[in-house]
């Protein structure tokens, strides 16, 4: 039996994935090393992820050197994608002996539609499913912002048979209806006599920013509010734990199961502190329960290897959560406002980050050229 606590997680049905990506780190060996050390079962990206690891770093040029020597008018978009969809296919291929244990349930690494499409829903899906030609894996998930428009993408991509990651969830109310964009698919997949086993799906409901944008309306608050500092994010989630729990277990999923159906996996994401009077591990700690995943950005994994404890604790304190909600509600706090907010920096931020991105690399272009 392991002493590590990343590997104990899979004691809890909880699947860790590092959310970080590097060229280097996929040739060199560390990820190799910490899938077979540290249970590592899969592994996300994101713009501002790869904004750091292509800008951040001189693991990328040769590449560019010899993209832009095939073709010099190629744009800034059109080589991100190539350096990206080459970085994915290596993690995938570095993934492929977990997502053949775990029979399609783990191994999966996401790729994010361009951020710049998230209120597009024609254009994400054909991005989409070029992006799935391309990369060409089985153990490739895609990325999609779960706004508004991004519910007839992720139904519609799963109704073709895509894995997906819906994206920057950070209400109930939201998940609940990725969860419902997500099982229509299904049912429309199963209906067209498709098969429905070879299908995996996530939702990534979001933490530590809750918490953040939560405590600094408490701090304008003139109630005594220190009991509820930091405390809403773990709420919030254990609340959408409860959803997810009685969906999977409703007569709706039950045919949709019966066909081989997984259930869409509530995955913990921006799991990093932000307030640093908390522990490193703080939201790792919190969420440990079955049927779940937790993306974990490297700092943060280093500590849980080396401190976490792994124990089941997402169904602890279920009182104790719903009293916080309706303590904040009580302070005239709106979850409801604060999330919207927080879905609609998110998508800025990633599209920020993509910009960002493909101005460096046309900097990158030009002293290369």
């Amino acid at each position: 039996m392991s002493n590590n606590p990343l590997v104990q997680l899979a004691d809890f049905d909880q699947s860790p994935w590092y959310d970080n990506i590097q060229r280097s780190m996929i040739k060199k060996g560390e990820l190799a090393r910490l899938i077979s050390e540290d249970g590592l079962k899969g592994m996300t990206s994101n713009p501002a992820i790869f904004q750091k690891a292509i800008m951040g770093s001189d693991d990328y040029d040769e590449t560019l050197k010899a993209l832009l020597d095939k073709n010099p008018d190629q744009d800034a978009k059109a080589l991100f994608y190539h350096l990206a969809i080459e970085d994915i296919q290596m993690a995938a291929d570095a993934f492929k002996g977990v997502y053949e244990a775990t029979k399609g349930k783990d191994g999966y690494v996401s790729l994010e539609v361009s951020p710049d499409l998230a209120a597009d829903t024609k254009a994400s899906i054909a991005e989409a499913l070029e992006l799935v030609k391309r990369i060409d894996r089985k153990n490739l998930m895609i990325k999609v912002p779960a706004t508004l428009e991004g519910l007839p993408v992720i139904e519609a991509l799963t109704a073709e048979g895509v894995n997906v990651n819906a994206t920057l969830l950070f209400s109930v109310a939201r998940y609940l209806a990725v969860n419902d964009a997500y099982i229509k698919g299904l049912e429309k997949r199963l209906a067209a006599g498709k098969p429905i086993n070879n299908i995996a799906s996530v939702a990534s409901f979001f933490v530590s920013r809750v918490d953040s944008a939560v405590d600094a309306a408490l701090e304008k608050t003139a109630a005594e509010t220190s009991q509820l500092t930091s405390k809403a994010a773990v709420a919030n989630a254990k609340v959408a734990y409860q959803g997810f729990k009685s969906f999977y277990s409703s007569p709706r999923f039950a045919p949709l199961k019966a066909a081989g159906a997984q259930p869409q996996r509530l995955l913990w994401a921006s799991t990093g502190i932000k307030n640093p009077a908390l522990k490193e591990t703080f939201y790792i700690d919190e969420l440990i329960g079955q049927q779940t995943v937790t993306t974990i950005p490297p700092a943060t994994f280093d500590a849980f290897r080396s401190e976490g404890i792994a124990a089941e604790t997402l169904e602890k304190g279920l009182g104790q959560a719903e009293a916080v909600l309706s303590q904040l509600a009580a302070l005239k706090i709106d979850l409801t406002t604060i999330t919207d907010e927080l879905e609609a920096q998110g998508v800025k931020l990633f599209a920020d980050a993509f910009d960002q991105l493909l101005s460096a690399i046309d900097d990158k272009k030009q002293s290369l050229v």
